[in-house]
């Protein structure tokens, strides 16, 4: 950030008074600009015979792989609100968003990962503007090895571990960064 968005003068990084992280301080009117995490909010579509719907990604990251379909959050709706809007947009798909699953935080990337289940309403789905295909995959059909995020893969493979015992418990956790090799 170099210019307040409150009067465009330029800013600079220091303490505030009474805080205790740098933050972006505007030189002419003394705005404070926080930086916050982004969420990220989805859901795990899935159809009265068990199938979960997928997106393949048109977009990067991770372009081509597999995922659910989630994305950013937007001012102005609710975390449900986002998880269906974010459904239909990368797969034309209308879905009954039902509990809060699982909660991932990923400090390194500035994010916080809410993943919903939820009931596909019909079979009417089709690509979004964001999504090369999407598919109903039974378990034993899914993807593995590719499924575009790691919170997605972790998702996955909870739900259908919660789904054979009919007990789902929400889901946490802390990611950190891939090991790169």
């Amino acid at each position: 950030m170099k210019f307040c968005a409150e009067c465009g003068a330029p800013v600079v990084l220091r303490t505030p008074q009474d805080d205790h992280r740098e933050r972006y301080v505007c030189t002419n009117c003394a705005s404070i600009h926080y930086q916050n995490p982004k969420i990220i909010v989805g859901c795990i579509p899935e159809w009265e015979d068990g199938r979960i719907l997928l997106c393949r990604r048109a977009i990067e990251p991770r372009h081509g792989l597999w995922t659910l379909p989630a994305g950013f959050m937007e001012n102005g709706e609710t975390t449900w609100q986002g998880a269906a809007r974010e459904t239909l947009e990368e797969a034309n798909a209308r879905v009954k968003i039902l509990d809060l699953y699982a909660v991932y935080n990923l400090a390194y990337i500035n994010q916080v990962q809410l993943l919903f289940r939820a009931t596909l309403l019909d079979l009417d789905f089709s690509p979004g503007i964001e999504s090369l295909e999407v598919q109903l995959f039974a378990e034993h059909e899914i993807p593995w090895d590719t499924l575009a995020f790691r919170p997605i893969c972790s998702t996955l493979e909870n739900f259908f571990a919660d789904r054979k015992t009919g007990d789902f418990k929400l889901r946490s956790g802390d990611l950190e960064p891939p090991v790169r090799k």
